[in-house]
């Protein structure tokens, strides 16, 4: 007895959840330290002190996705870590939502049955299994691209225009893909004045995320955002590099799609070109690129079931070729990164102890281990940084503001095979920042190492003498 469409549509969900899980699962153990920045605001508005980085400092713009740290706070009373884990739970959770309706809308697709090879390219996608999983907002984010994109294929324009919206408001270097979307051709017929209202409805989260900013915080743009001078050459490569190995798009052909299908894959290619506008990310796997990768999947799934045999396999054994090389080489090494930060927190927490006043450049995990106020020489959670020329490792930090702040605890982190020295200012530091206040004046006289990490993550622990 052959299933009716309901069943079929069940089981398609289950089938877009089950190609989404297994990298998830496998990547369960990535992180990012900025995961754990998102966690201490949380953590401070749980237990009643605002939002705020630091417990008592001011209220400060250091989480891009506003309102995200709402979501986290009912969970985040016993502390970061334990926000940090909820975190993950709910980003997982949201993006498998988001691959069941991506499965379903592959099966409402028209065409042969080989459009469903693109689901391989979501069980293969390194990018997507780990930023699901990374305790930011990502996994949700990831879901609202796939609604939107889910939502255009099924011919629910409301919904695919609400996900747009919201994934706009959420992420800014994704208003480009939102807009153009909106502005696309849908699955059915609709008149310039349905594509301008739908225009109007994607703006207006947007604007209404920039005028609370301006009133909370006093600027337009996330600290995140400002903290960091766009980089037009480093965009490009970034977003080539996203190209090639993120690989949905190599399985494209651009003939064989319907004009509402190519609509989308216009979006995709707006969104490319705001990554690299934006000056590409420092993350890895791909951080900006996975909330259209959702949309790009869908677009292979129907170049798949529309394209000749001859032309579809080819196409995409090249566009799963990305995905499984990233998988292979950077998987193993991303799923390893959270049991290592762990480590280190647990590891140097002790040397953190005593600290009043901490200047680290990454401040998520020392956030996580101290209750100390923290003095982000990174800009992300610090205004007063955040403002100052240069990128987020490259910033000319004044000794004026460490005398000023009162540190008297400084985390430094030493490069890849780097070794601590005597004087220990002669030691080989990751970044600019790092050798800039090792560079201070004093520094060798006024402080002593206290600690040091052991693992593959070489941290310095220097406490003033005084």
């Amino acid at each position: 007895m052959p299933l009716d469409d309901r069943k079929l549509s069940a089981l398609a969900f289950v089938a877009g959840v089950a190609a989404a899980a297994p990298a998830a699962l496998w990547l369960w153990g990535f992180m990012v330290d900025d995961a754990l920045i998102i966690a201490r605001y949380a953590h401070h508005l749980a237990r009643g002190d605002g939002y705020r980085f630091n417990a008592g400092g001011p209220v400060t713009d250091g989480v891009t996705p506003l309102g995200f740290v709402l979501f986290l706070a009912p969970f985040a009373g016993e502390g970061v870590l334990s926000a940090f884990r909820a975190a993950k739970l709910l980003g997982f959770c949201a993006w498998l939502a988001g691959a069941g309706f991506l499965g379903l809308a592959i099966h409402r697709l028209e065409g042969a049955r080989r459009k469903w090879l693109a689901l391989l390219l979501l069980l293969a996608s390194a990018p997507l299994g780990a930023w699901s999983v990374a305790g930011m907002e990502t996994g949700a984010v990831m879901a609202l691209g796939s609604g939107a994109a889910s939502a255009r294929a099924l011919g629910r324009e409301r919904a695919a225009t609400a996900c747009a919206a919201l994934l706009a408001a959420w992420r800014p270097e994704c208003a480009l893909y939102a807009l153009v979307l909106a502005l696309a051709p849908p699955r059915a017929a609709d008149s310039p004045k349905q594509r301008w209202l739908r225009l109007v409805a994607v703006l207006a989260p947007v604007l209404v995320v920039v005028l609370l900013r301006l009133v909370l915080f006093g600027h337009a743009a996330p600290l995140g955002a400002i903290a960091k001078q766009s980089d037009l050459k480093h965009g490009v490569y970034y977003a080539l590099a996203c190209l090639l190995l993120c690989g949905p798009l190599a399985a494209v052909a651009y003939k064989s799609l319907p004009s509402w299908a190519r609509g989308l894959l216009a979006a995709v290619g707006a969104h490319f070109i705001a990554m690299a506008i934006a000056g590409g990310d420092w993350m890895p796997l791909s951080r900006l690129a996975v909330p259209a990768l959702p949309g790009a999947i869908l677009v292979a799934a129907c170049a798949l079931g529309h394209a000749r045999p001859l032309f579809a396999y080819p196409r995409w054994l090249l566009g799963l070729a990305g995905p499984l090389y990233v998988l292979a080489t950077i998987g193993p090494r991303a799923a390893a990164v959270g049991e290592k930060r762990m480590a280190l927190i647990d590891e140097l927490r002790p040397a953190l102890r005593d600290a009043r006043v901490i200047a680290a450049l990454d401040v998520g995990w020392v956030g996580a281990a101290s209750d100390a106020t923290i003095v982000d020489l990174a800009g992300v959670t610090d205004p007063a940084v955040a403002v100052l020329p240069g990128g987020h490792t490259s910033k000319p930090i004044p000794h004026a503001l460490i005398v000023k702040r009162g540190v008297d605890t400084l985390v430094l982190r030493l490069a890849d095979q780097g070794e601590l020295r005597e004087p220990w200012t002669h030691s080989d530091f990751a970044t600019r920042v790092e050798f800039n206040v090792a560079f201070m004046p004093r520094m060798t006289e006024d402080f002593v190492v206290v600690g040091a990490s052991s693992g593959s993550l070489r941290y310095l622990v220097l406490r003033h003498r005084r």
